[in-house]
């Protein structure tokens, strides 16, 4: 039986889709308060029968800190896929980040350990990387004084908890994304590129990222977890555009203008200062951190040649056809 952790979110959901349409069993765990439904959405998007294949899977609420409760859902457990993250740029969010990304992740190690896991899936970012000024690879390693953001310190620290299981025998693979494009999830990740790109945005950078289609994501997991690939990390890009590009592209798709106007270094330096102010005075969360204003004018090119070797014949999905399917789930959703 496969355990998928995170079945939620954007590429839990996905994932769900693509093990039941091949006919494995599943289960999956859930926080409390997660919206089940959003899943069944995400499956009407693809598919016919999807009250039906949502049905075939056996749901079990477990957050990545209750012990009893994911003792129980690793029960018969032969394959994990980790997917459960918390995402946030705030500096405040650093002590739930380090509990649920690294704590939490420590936890699904132990019980993969203790439950003798035959293959564990960890679902990573291209975050935890160093900088290059060429091309980043899987063996470009930070130095930890790069002013990473809490969520990449986060995530590097659940990256270290996965290494650690390997060396107590359990065979693991770790995906590191770029941005992933995907549809059903418009509040949180890239879903608010579709939501702000709608409402209209005047400015946009030109710093330089990966992109991926959420179900390349998926394929290359599930496809690393059916070879005999082990102890190994795949960096997932379909291509390295700029902020303004996507945007461009994300607009152009939405039928809504485009960001005009260039966000330099000086505005994205006010907007992040103004931005930590709003967040005392009006007691809500940070939506532009002085490390997010950095990556939104850094240029990182990322290459994705190591899995393209290592598993042959694999293609990515164009970054424009990504966008535009994206895009029209998007106007199904506003049109509704």
């Amino acid at each position: 039986m496969i355990l998928v952790t995170g079945g939620t979110g954007l590429v839990g959901s996905h994932l769900l889709l693509k093990l039941v349409q091949q006919g494995k069993e599943i289960r999956a765990t859930y926080r409390k308060g997660s919206d089940l439904e959003r899943v069944k959405i995400i499956f009407s998007y693809y598919s016919k029968n999807a009250v039906e294949l949502f049905d075939t899977i056996q749901w079990i609420e477990a957050d990545l800190n209750d012990i009893p409760k994911l003792t129980l859902a690793f029960k018969d457990i032969t394959h994990v896929y980790h997917c459960a993250a918390y995402i946030s740029f705030d500096p405040s969010d650093y002590k739930k980040l380090r509990n649920i990304n690294i704590k939490g992740t420590a936890n699904i190690v132990n019980l993969c350990i203790s439950n003798t896991v035959e293959k564990l899936c960890y679902v990573s970012s291209v975050a935890t990387l160093g900088h290059h000024s060429k091309s980043i690879n899987e063996e470009t390693y930070w130095s930890g004084n790069q002013d990473q953001s809490v969520y990449a310190i986060s995530k590097y620290g659940a990256e270290m908890e996965v290494w650690r299981g390997t060396q107590e025998g359990i065979p693991a693979v770790i995906v590191n994304p770029g941005v992933i494009i995907g549809p059903g999830f418009w509040n949180t990740g890239s879903g608010l590129l579709f939501k702000l790109a709608y409402k209209g945005q005047s400015y946009a950078a030109k710093g330089i990222t990966a992109y991926v289609d959420v179900k390349d994501v998926v394929l290359a997991m599930t496809q690393l977890m059916d070879s005999s690939i082990e102890n190994e990390r795949y960096i997932l890009a379909s291509a390295n555009v700029t902020y303004q590009e996507i945007m461009s592209m994300i607009c152009k798709a939405l039928h809504v203008k485009s960001p005009k106007k260039v966000a330099s270094k000086v505005i994205l330096s006010i907007g992040w200062r103004a931005d930590w102010l709003f967040s005392k005075i009006l007691r809500r969360k940070r939506r532009l951190t002085k490390q997010l204003a950095k990556t939104l004018l850094k240029k990182s090119f990322y290459s994705s040649d190591k899995i393209q070797q290592d598993l042959k014949g694999f293609e990515w999905t164009p970054i424009t056809e990504s966008v535009s399917a994206t895009c029209r789930f998007y106007l199904e959703k506003v049109g509704s």
